[in-house]
């Protein structure tokens, strides 16, 4: 396969996973902020979606306050934000119209449907918290179709496995940033854990990743931080855990690599994080400092992007 066409489905599925995220993100936040101020606390749960989906910095150039209204903006529609929902769509339209011979019907009617809905119902943007709800339900749905008819109508090729390392390094990412902005930056120093803003901080977390029904089918308990970073960082039945995400990369480039004749530098950096992963427990991972373990995992899996991009796609 040409590089290009690698880097084209690679990046196509990145970008449709980002938008899921980005929609998830505000669904989250829209649900706490909804909450009665005694349950909020004095949390700012706008800057905190800022703070997940890595944009606080750009934004605070081109806004004052994080309130709903700017951060729905930035999040969804602006132009001005490279990640934003509909920069998202219009980045993987283009991207999969340059690889258009390599995607099935059902996938590029889904990215072209999508795009063609975003210019002709969604141009101005949303006018109320109805109309923002049905645009994010639009953007998940959008979603669930494209990975379901990649899932289920592609050839199990090198373009399926480019594809899907997309989807799992961006979710890797994603799921990572969620979990250490709880940890780190949520929770005030005052408030102490198990208390009702811990509550529902931790139901709008595992909300955006679709992990809250999960969470009880495997622990049937209530919400308690040390299970859910279990849940999210080792439990590999979960699909958007660090642990699951790990295990499909390495599947995906394991596959490329006796497709194409020989491992490389992408395969072993990835087995390593995999390898790590599956040898850590959370008492460890506590000791060391979920953060500082966080943020070790981001970076590494932001290196892994860069050799991914080295070995395949340049």
């Amino acid at each position: 396969m040409l590089s290009r066409t690698a880097e084209n489905l690679y990046w196509l599925a990145r970008y449709v996973e980002r938008a899921e995220y980005l929609a998830r993100t505000i669904d989250a936040t829209l649900r706490v902020t909804a909450l009665p101020a005694a349950y909020i606390g004095k949390t700012n749960e706008w800057d905190s979606a800022l703070l997940t989906a890595g944009v606080a910095a750009s934004f605070y150039q081109a806004y004052e306050e994080a309130n709903e209204h700017n951060v729905v903006e930035y999040l969804s529609f602006s132009q001005n934000n490279p990640s934003s929902i509909r920069n998202c769509i219009e980045a993987a339209r283009l991207n999969s119209r340059s690889v258009r011979t390599a995607l099935t019907s059902e996938m590029w009617d889904t990215i072209n449907s999508a795009w063609i809905e975003l210019q002709a119902v969604w141009s101005k943007g949303t006018s109320t918290r109805e109309d923002l709800a049905k645009f994010l339900r639009f953007v998940q749905e959008t979603s669930l179709r494209f990975d379901g008819s990649a899932y289920r109508t592609m050839l199990r090729n090198d373009a399926y496995w480019f594809s899907r390392m997309g989807v799992h390094l961006e979710r890797a990412d994603n799921t990572a940033r969620i979990l250490d902005v709880k940890y780190h930056v949520l929770l005030p120093e005052e408030e102490h854990v198990g208390g009702p803003l811990d509550f529902y901080q931790w139901s709008s977390i595992l909300r955006s990743v679709s992990a809250l029904t999960a969470y009880h089918w495997v622990y049937r308990e209530t919400l308690k931080p040390w299970l859910i970073a279990d849940l999210l960082i080792l439990n590999d039945t979960l699909p958007r855990s660090l642990a699951s995400c790990y295990g499909n990369l390495v599947r995906n480039l394991d596959q490329i690599g006796v497709a194409y004749g020989r491992q490389g530098p992408a395969q072993r950096h990835a087995r390593g994080i995999r390898n790590r992963l599956e040898h850590s427990n959370m008492n460890d991972i506590f000791q060391h400092g979920v953060h500082e373990f966080i943020q070790e995992f981001i970076t590494d899996n932001s290196r892994l992007g860069e050799i991914i991009t080295k070995q395949y796609l340049i």
